[in-house]
C-alpha cells in the first residue's frame, strides 16, 4: 500500500473487535502474548500502521465489494514480538482501504 493510503486507514475494529476476549476467533489472546492490550490499543495500532507502510501488500481475492490485500510481518509488542497477517480490503466503491482482520503467521509463510 502507498503512504496516502496508509493515512486513510480505518481501524475501527482494533478496539471493538482485536482487543476483546471473544468465545469464537479471538485475537486477545494471541495479542495478549505480546503484551497488546485493551490499555494500550495506541501501541498495536502504531505497529499495525508500520507493518502495513513498511512490507509489500500482497493482493490476496476479489469481490464485488473490492480487493482484500494482506501484509504478513512483526508486531513488535511490549512482551514480545508476533508473527501477524494483515488483511485489508480497498473498497470499489471509493478506493479507501479499511483493516479487516489480524491473524498469527503460520510456521513457514514469510
Amino acid at each position: 500500500m502507498g503512504s496516502s493510503a496508509i493515512l486513510l486507514l480505518r481501524l475501527v475494529p482494533l478496539r471493538r473487535y482485536l482487543l476483546i476476549p471473544r468465545l469464537v476467533d479471538d485475537k486477545s489472546r494471541y495479542l495478549a502474548r505480546g503484551g497488546f492490550v485493551q490499555t494500550n490499543w495506541q501501541l498495536l495500532e502504531t505497529e499495525i500502521r508500520e507493518l502495513a507502510a513498511t512490507s509489500p501488500a500482497i493482493e490476496d481475492g476479489k469481490n464485488d465489494y473490492g480487493t482484500f490485500w494482506r501484509n504478513e510481518g512483526f508486531l513488535a509488542g511490549p512482551r514480545s514480538t508476533l508473527a501477524v497477517v494483515l488483511v485489508w480490503i480497498e473498497w470499489a466503491s471509493d478506493g479507501s482501504f479499511h483493516f479487516v482482520t489480524l491473524k498469527p503467521l503460520k510456521s513457514g509463510k514469510s
